[in-house]
């Protein structure tokens, strides 16, 4: 059996108390806005929406978890996902966006010669950690935004 898949979104755990923060977060930040939030079997889900790319926050966990990254490097810890990419269309633009919003990078902007790419790294609010991607690694034309 063959499957077809489309991406369709990334989920991120957040305490009950962190999720207004986390959606703020996410709005301030890359622009993101609440496309659906509801109840279900106990926990509120929000759907956060910019382009073609949706988060899905779930607001049951009942602590942070591990310890939020300050190198990406040193990162790598088996109790979370590693990390979730943006692409973007100006890696530097975004990085001094994103500076200027006081948030922190953990690693880069560094040149990745394999894959012909930029990279810098981020954490949101509650420690996830987000590369961003000049360009992203899709061969098949997708563009950053599209």
């Amino acid at each position: 059996m063959t499957f077809a898949f489309s991406h369709d979104h990334v989920g991120i755990t957040v305490t009950r108390d962190d999720l207004d923060a986390t959606i703020a977060w996410y709005s301030r930040t890359f622009g993101f806005a609440v496309e659906r939030r509801f109840e279900a079997h106990g926990t509120t889900f929000v759907f956060l929406t910019a382009g073609d790319v949706k988060i899905e926050l779930l607001a049951g966990a009942s602590d942070r978890g591990a310890a939020p990254a300050d190198d990406i490097l040193t990162s790598m810890h088996t109790s979370r996902l590693h990390h979730f990419c943006l692409a973007v269309a100006d890696l530097d633009a975004a990085v001094s966006r994103l500076l200027e919003l006081d948030v922190p990078l953990i690693g880069g902007p560094m040149r990745i010669p394999a894959t012909g790419q930029r990279i810098a790294f981020v954490t949101d609010n509650v420690g996830t950690i987000i590369e961003l991607s000049d360009p992203g690694t899709w061969t098949s034309g997708r563009k950053a935004g599209t």
